[in-house]
């Protein structure tokens, strides 16, 4: 199967959402950070910059929390380290929600 023939316009407008979403993402994870978003509002979100982000990427974003508490983190729950956050289901979301009472 071979891919369909992009024009330059296109693969321009492609580029520009790509970065948009980069962005965005970016922007999302730094204010979780710098505490201006709360973990619950992060989740409660339903888009695709949102959606398409690594659970672990999104724990290391939490204050206090790095690579190797996020991946402990995600043991303990039992979510895989290749799970995005529109993967998750309601019980771990809640399970997350209950291991950051502060980030609620």
């Amino acid at each position: 199967m071979t891919l369909p023939a992009l024009s330059a316009e296109t693969r321009a407008e492609n580029l520009r959402k790509a970065v948009a979403v980069r962005r965005e993402r970016s922007e999302l994870l730094d204010a979780l950070k710098h505490g201006r978003l709360s973990l619950r509002e992060v989740l409660d979100r339903d888009d695709q910059a949102v959606g398409k982000i690594f659970v672990k990427r999104l724990l290391e974003g939490l204050p206090t929390i790095g690579k190797i508490r996020a991946g402990q983190l995600l043991v303990e729950i039992g979510i895989s380290d290749r799970r995005r956050v529109r993967g998750l289901g309601a019980r771990q979301r809640a399970r997350l929600l209950e291991l950051f009472p502060h980030q609620r």
